[in-house]
């Protein structure tokens, strides 16, 4: 393909690789963490109205998470092709396949939400909600599944925009979201000045006006600053349509499979006792922020490899990769560091239990150690997604999660109870991220000549 004179507007092409990816890994940071308080805060509220409401939500939790799975399939699909385009300086593919990419994930979203407007009594009583929760669920639900399109376009196109090199509009965006949800959820739930009292609908509602406002300002960035939204072309659809697929749908698996070994994990632990649970519980929100960096690395890396890899220069993506690798390293150690001395009033601030916050302080002395390496083998699955490799890329989740880690847990709780189990996911982030280390070498080798290679 003729190259076209695009200039390379954020530095991913020509800029140094260590401050490129510094300026793409921080606004994402910010953009997650206000993910994160989304969450914590529809939580909050909701669990003043009750025991009962907030059971019901967290009923929700598990087929809402499968349904955002779809978008963030269709994301990764976009991310990594637009990121090729337009490292190729395509513009004007990149634009169609975007356009492409988002009525997709639309036409996706409403066929699964309409699906799960009409089953929801049936689908929530599989999962085992009572007949006395059936109701708020319905209440939750019923405005969830009608609002949940809206979100597509922000998380879909904010993949997109971050394709491109821009990570700070996307953050910005999710940022104003999570602010007018905050301010309207106490509105809402409980009625306060001239709004009605509407319970956990509210919450629903809250959450659909503040992807409204997201949903816009998404539109506006795609379309009169990135130009990356153009009329369809039924002559390209159903390829574009079929290259986005075979990119999404497994990352959108390889995203639920998260969950799915987290609930197997809770199974094991659940035999171990409620405190072990709780502990976990805890261990798992401390995690998500002490990780928090090495996630946003990872999806500053994708479109910098994909830009790279469509500018057929190969050794600069796999030299982003491999610095990026030897900085989680060293960063999550660093932290852990941080970590010990923390430790003990963290897993006090956490839980009054005594046996709690016993469990809670050994894994924050153990799991932690092994962050970098886990870090690797998720940056070992960025990079095979912009390598457009994502049958590579679920296999090695799938590898680290079920070959490692719930074998190593369950061992370790056989042995040592619920301390063994978490030595146990610790020794498996250890394998795991050797083996994507050596992985990754490997693939480097296959992909660049003998002279491209570092000495070495």
């Amino acid at each position: 393909m003729t190259r076209t004179n695009t200039p390379d507007k954020h530095g991913l092409l020509t800029a140094p690789i260590d401050l490129v990816l510094r300026r793409l890994t921080i606004p994402m940071v910010f953009g997650m963490v206000a993910i994160l308080m989304f969450n914590l805060v529809d939580t909050l509220f909701i669990s003043l109205l009750g025991t009962e409401a907030l059971a019901a939500v967290s009923f929700t939790f598990p087929v809402t998470f499968a349904l955002n799975c779809i978008t963030m399939g269709v994301g990764v699909g976009l991310s990594t092709s637009i990121g090729r385009l337009l490292g190729q300086g395509d513009m004007a593919s990149a634009a169609r396949f975007s356009s492409h990419g988002l009525l997709l994930a639309v036409i996706l979203m409403i066929a699964a939400s309409s699906l799960g407007l009409v089953t929801i009594d049936p689908l929530f009583s599989l999962l085992g909600a009572s007949p006395s929760l059936l109701p708020i669920i319905n209440e939750y639900m019923s405005v969830w599944y009608i609002a949940i399109p809206l979100l597509v376009i922000p998380m879909a196109g904010n993949s997109a925009i971050r394709a491109t090199g821009d990570t700070k509009t996307p953050a910005k965006i999710m940022m104003l979201a999570g602010l007018i949800n905050g301010i309207l959820d106490p509105l809402l739930i409980f009625g306060y000045g001239p709004f009605p009292e509407l319970g956990v609908q509210g919450a629903a509602i809250a959450s659909g006006v503040s992807w409204a406002v997201a949903l816009v300002g998404s539109l506006y960035v795609l379309t009169k600053r990135e130009k990356l939204l153009a009329w369809p072309q039924l002559n390209k659809l159903l390829h574009d349509w079929r290259q986005v697929l075979e990119i999404g749908t497994p990352a959108g698996l390889s995203n639920a499979l998260t969950p799915l070994s987290g609930a197997f994990l809770m199974a094991i632990l659940a035999a171990q006792g409620t405190t072990s649970v709780a502990a976990y519980g805890a261990a798992m929100r401390i995690e998500s922020i002490l990780i928090i960096v090495m996630m946003s690395l990872g999806s500053a890396l994708m479109p910098f490899m994909a830009q790279n890899l469509g500018a057929n220069n190969p050794q600069r993506a796999f030299k982003a990769l491999f610095m990026a690798m030897r900085f989680a390293i060293v960063f999550q150690l660093l932290v852990f560091v941080m970590m010990v001395p923390l430790s003990w009033p963290l897993s006090a601030l956490f839980s009054q239990d005594s046996q709690v916050q016993d469990l809670l302080w050994h894994y924050l002395m153990v799991v932690p150690l092994s962050y970098g390496l886990q870090a690797v083998c998720m940056l070992l699955i960025s990079g095979l997604n912009a390598m457009h490799k994502p049958m590579n890329a679920l296999i090695w989740n799938l590898l680290r999660l079920f070959a490692f880690l719930l074998p190593t847990a369950w061992l370790g709780s056989q042995y040592y109870g619920t301390e063994g189990l978490f030595i146990g996911i610790a020794i498996a982030n250890i394998f795991s991220g050797i083996g994507a280390y050596c992985y990754a070498l490997r693939i480097r080798r296959q992909c660049l000549t003998p002279t491209d290679l570092p000495n070495g």
